[in-house]
């Protein structure tokens, strides 16, 4: 049975995004350094998911077909959570495509990549 193991995403600068992630999720370097093209972060304690960052050319997707969902414990906590995430340089996006009843906040990391912050316990 197949699991999801590694998440890849591209970066212009690997260690600027290195920075954000490790800051935003509390990963660590899987292999205690990051390199100018390449790193994998994982969570700093238990299991899960890992984040890798590879060097890309590639030019961010105004709607990228692929993205991180990060869970919020409900309102409150999505919103000191998206003011966080913007203290450590993430930007919110200006989306035109939410819904009137969004559970959801569109930022980029510091490299443009577009992720949500979702409140789980909106309904």
């Amino acid at each position: 049975m197949l699991s999801i193991g590694t998440i890849v995403m591209g970066a212009a600068d690997v260690r600027r995004a290195a920075e954000f992630w490790t800051r935003a999720l509390g990963y660590v370097p899987r292999d205690g350094e990051v390199e100018d093209d390449w790193v994998v972060l994982v969570p700093a304690e238990g299991s899960g998911a890992a984040l890798a960052l590879g060097l890309s050319a590639t030019p961010v997707q105004d709607h990228p077909r692929i993205h991180l969902d990060l869970y919020a414990g409900d309102a409150a906590d999505q919103e000191a959570e998206v003011a966080r995430l913007i203290s450590l340089g993430a930007a919110r996006v200006d989306w035109d495509s939410y819904p009137d009843d969004a559970d959801f906040v569109v930022l980029a990391d510091p490299e443009g990549n577009r992720f949500c912050v979702i409140d789980t316990a909106h309904g």
